[in-house]
Parts: C-alpha cells; sequence; structure tokens
C-alpha cells in the first residue's frame, strides 16, 4: 500500500512538472487576443466541467478495486440481491445531462459570437488567404500587395481571413490568435482574428494535404498600425510584382520559403474560386462584401 502512494505521488509531481511553462511551449494555452481568449475560456471550462465527472470516477474506481479487491476476510459489504438505487441513477445520470446542457449552451454561444467581428467599433482589415501545395499566399485587396509564407496584420485591429485553396482541402490555424478554418476549392470561408499587442506567431496548415503538408507553416507579424503602413509602402517600392504566370508557377507543388509582391492581378482570388467550381461563391462574395461595408470606422 506503501508503494502505491509513492508511485501515484510521483507520477502526480512528474505531471505537474510537464506542465509548467505550457504557456511558452503551447501557443494554444497562451491566447494573444479576443478571439484566442474567448476560445481558451471556452476550452478551461469544458476542462473543469468535465473534471468534475473524470475526477470523481477514477477516484472511485481506485476505491472500489480496492475495498472489494479478492483478499481473505475481506470485510466489504456483500449484497448479491442489491441492484439498483433511484438517488445514485439520479446522480450518475442527472449531472452529467446537466454539464453536457451547460457546455452545450457555452459552445454554441461563443461560436456563433465568433461568426462577427471580435471589435465592431473598429474597422477591420481583410487577408485572402489560398493554401497551395506546400505553400500559402496571403493577398491583400485594400492594400494591394502580396506574401508568401508569412504575414503581416496590425494590433489592435480585426483581421476577416477569406479563406479557399488551390490544392487539398487544408486547414488555416493560427494557435496563439486562435480559430481554425477549413481551406477548400471552390469556396471562399471566413474567419475572424486580431492580436493584442506587437509579436510573431506560428501559423499551421492543421490537416493533412500531402507529402509535405507538415511543412505548411507560417509567420504572423502583428505590429502597431504605423509599422504596418510603413512596411505596406516598403512591399510596394522594393519587391516585384505577382503576375498570372508567377502564380501560375507558385501554385505548382513545392516548398518555398518567404517572398512577397509589390501587386498581383486584381481578379486573380476570384479567379482562383471560379476556377475550382465556384460558380455560386458571388452570391457569398457580396455577403460577406456586405457585411464588410455595414461596419462602423473608427
Amino acid at each position: 500500500m506503501k508503494k502505491w502512494w509513492h508511485k501515484g505521488l510521483f507520477l502526480l509531481a512528474l505531471g505537474l512538472l510537464f506542465l509548467t511553462g505550457c504557456s511558452e511551449k503551447y501557443p494554444l494555452l497562451d491566447p494573444q487576443g479576443p478571439v484566442a481568449r474567448k476560445e481558451f475560456h471556452v476550452l478551461v471550462l469544458t476542462t473543469i466541467l468535465t473534471g468534475m465527472i473524470i475526477v470523481p470516477v477514477v477516484i472511485l474506481l481506485f476505491i472500489v478495486a480496492f475495498r472489494y479487491r479478492d483478499k481473505p476476510n475481506n470485510k466489504a459489504a456483500y449484497k448479491p440481491d442489491w441492484h439498483e438505487s433511484k438517488w445514485l441513477e439520479i446522480i450518475w445520470w442527472g449531472v452529467p445531462i446537466v454539464i453536457i446542457l451547460i457546455i452545450a449552451t457555452v459552445t454554441v454561444k461563443e461560436t456563433f459570437a465568433l461568426q462577427y467581428p471580435p471589435e465592431k467599433d473598429k474597422q477591420p482589415i481583410t487577408i485572402e488567404v489560398t493554401s497551395l501545395d506546400w505553400k500559402w499566399l496571403f493577398t491583400y485587396p485594400e492594400q494591394g500587395i502580396a506574401t508568401v509564407n508569412y504575414m503581416n496584420i496590425p494590433t489592435d485591429r480585426p483581421v476577416k481571413f477569406v479563406l479557399t485553396s488551390d490544392a487539398p482541402i487544408n486547414a488555416f490555424w493560427i494557435p496563439s490568435l486562435g480559430g481554425m478554418q477549413y481551406t477548400m476549392p471552390g469556396m471562399a470561408m471566413r474567419l475572424w482574428s486580431q492580436a493584442d499587442e506587437p509579436g510573431t506567431y506560428i501559423g499551421k496548415g492543421a490537416n493533412f494535404s500531402g507529402k509535405h503538408f507538415a511543412k505548411m507553416s507560417f509567420k504572423v507579424n502583428a505590429q502597431s498600425q504605423e509599422d504596418f503602413d510603413k512596411w505596406v509602402e516598403e512591399i510596394k517600392s522594393t519587391k516585384p510584382a505577382l503576375t498570372n504566370e508567377g502564380y501560375a508557377e507558385l501554385s505548382k507543388q513545392s516548398v518555398v520559403g518567404e517572398s512577397a509582391y509589390s501587386s498581383y492581378p486584381e481578379d486573380l482570388y476570384m479567379n482562383i474560386l471560379m476556377k475550382n467550381g465556384g460558380e455560386y461563391m458571388p452570391n457569398h462574395w457580396m455577403m460577406m462584401e456586405n457585411q464588410k461595408t455595414a461596419q462602423p470606422t473608427k
């Protein structure tokens, strides 16, 4: 018995040791924006509520196994004719049902809330995202520039990602800033995000999409609006333009580094949508543009 408790305490201490500094190793546990914080709060609440079921069940499992173990002269109660208890039935059915209803209510509420800008009184910036084999293309329709495998965003301002794919289905994810959304050929999906403070965050391709899908990571550089504007001007004055021929070459299967372009064909993103069977996408596009124009300015 003594040795068993020693092993249990050792495993508990080991678990706490591994959890130390989780926010540095696991950006999902270190939210850096309002969207990520909402999702983190749902994660914490779900963990606590499910723990209210799991922890007692695990403790009772060990108690029952120890109390009723096979040993000579075991004095544990033996009731071969006992078959039910209304109070126990109410507890082990009622408590999980209540917890599931709470989790479902909070999850649905927060999920619908994330369909809108995190701060409605600020003008969002739009970034079009296209997943390729095996790279990411980011086009800025308002600034007229494009980048590959990295993006810059202004801090303290909502970012509306409009996502599609010109390759197999993937999933766009920036753990520190929250949210994950599929990128699918012929569809324009929407995802809101925002960064509170300047910094560099890592984004990932979170869906298997072929041989080098594990290399589909990208950087997100959050900076002040002033620095962002300077960066845009620098790209426009120092980088080449992305042509249709250049995009055709870029879209081929390959692993590339970071690059930027001073301009790109105005209809590039829409052509990608239409090329991949997005004949119904203009309606979706109009809906998104109407929502965009409905947002109040600063």
